[in-house]
């Protein structure tokens, strides 16, 4: 995405606060999050969600203003509802597209979120990344917020295209760890981990993060 075609309070959201992670294998897609939650120096909140579950096989992961999050994951449920009962099933491209689309039409009130998208569909299993300015992009492991640099230091060093859905939990939980221990902005009383399968969206037991 372009940076210099944002403005200075999407610039702010970009890099302060949050470390998300996602990561496609082979058996699944695994999302992830700490849960701190700050308004400048101060620590607002220490157990905020930042995962979502949007759809049966989809999943989200969320870092920006909290009403715009909650107003998108609103929207974005009720459209999915409403494509699925005139259309069928829906793909994860088909998600993403919506919410860029959604986020685009606002770049002049723009919606202060940035999103990690994952789950399976018909052609396999699918991530991608969300940005204010509609942005919507496809890869195989993504981290956002400030922790990502920290994050994406484990992700580089460990993903491999055949990684199992435990391995991959294995990952994100390090990686989501590694930002906690550098990035200020990021932290909270837990790690949340979900991951989507051929079974569908599930969370992680947090007895079994918490042995990572």
């Amino acid at each position: 995405m372009d940076l210099d075609a944002l403005n200075d309070e999407q610039k702010r959201v970009l890099k302060t606060g949050t470390t998300t992670v996602g990561i496609v294998c082979k058996d699944g897609v695994v999302l992830a999050s700490e849960s701190k939650a700050t308004m400048g120096y101060m620590i607002a909140h220490k157990e905020v969600k930042k995962v979502f579950q949007i759809d049966d096989f989809i999943g989200a992961t969320t870092a920006g203003g909290v009403g715009d999050i909650q107003a998108l994951i609103r929207l974005i449920k009720a459209e999915i509802n409403l494509y699925k009962m005139n259309r069928g099933e829906i793909t994860i491209n088909a998600v993403s597209t919506l919410l860029g689309n959604i986020l685009h039409n606002n770049r002049y009130f723009p919606l202060l979120a940035v999103m990690l998208i994952g789950g399976k569909d018909k052609t396999g299993f699918h991530l991608y990344s969300l940005f204010p300015d509609g942005s919507a992009i496809e890869d195989k492991f993504i981290s956002t917020g400030s922790g990502s640099p920290f994050a994406y230091g484990v992700l580089e060093d460990n993903f491999k295209s055949d990684l199992s859905v435990n391995d991959a939990i294995n990952i994100a939980v390090r990686s989501i760890k590694s930002a906690r221990e550098r990035d200020i902005a990021s932290g909270g009383k837990k790690i949340v981990v979900a991951k989507v399968t051929d079974k569908g969206f599930e969370f992680v037991d947090e007895n079994i993060i918490k042995k990572i």
